[in-house]
């Protein structure tokens, strides 16, 4: 039992603060405030979205680029069919893109090129207005998540001009797709 005011302490009574002045975050903390449980993929329940997006987060190339696939699947099928997880989804995706660590940002991209393009549901309702009065409505869905992927647009400009070029193409073609 310490008694003395000048005895050194085993405690940590701080976060250290990173010499920026910036806070840093971990990658895809907000994941825990999606109610995946409650939402659909193109599987079902979209619980397994938050474990394949840390797959390509943290893992090995082979790791995330079958990881991403999956998720893929099952956000943005056939890379035209999206999902009611789609948007909620679409943010991670951005975030991911970002980070120089994760190692298939130009596939993601694509995905995210993908999802800006999809026009399927809307392009069905035109063709069966039905498919509006269905209680999951997804063209909804469709709207959003190209509403999602055009919220970030912000980055593009840094992201095109990354030093690796397939990203730099990735993105040229992503921004291309958002101006259609």
């Amino acid at each position: 039992m310490r008694t003395a005011s000048d005895q050194p302490s085993n405690e940590r009574t701080s976060c250290p603060v990173p010499t920026t002045g910036v806070a840093r975050t971990t990658p895809l903390a907000a994941l825990s405030r999606v109610p995946w449980g409650e939402i659909q993929d193109s599987t079902g329940c979209a619980a397994a979205i938050p474990l394949l997006l840390s797959s390509v987060a943290w893992g090995d190339p082979e790791t995330a680029s079958s990881a991403l696939g999956d998720l893929r699947r099952r956000i943005c099928q056939y890379g035209f069919v999206v999902e009611q997880a789609t948007a909620a989804t679409v943010p991670f995706l951005w975030e991911l893109a970002q980070l120089p660590q994760v190692t298939c940002r130009a596939e993601i991209i694509q995905l995210l090129r993908s999802i800006a393009g999809a026009r399927q549901w809307e392009s069905t309702a035109a063709v069966y207005p039905k498919l509006l009065n269905h209680r999951e409505n997804p063209v909804v869905w469709e709207r959003r998540a190209r509403q999602a992927v055009a919220a970030k647009s912000g980055v593009l400009s840094r992201l095109m001009a990354d030093d690796d070029s397939e990203i730099a193409h990735a993105t040229t073609e992503l921004a291309r797709t958002l101006d259609e």
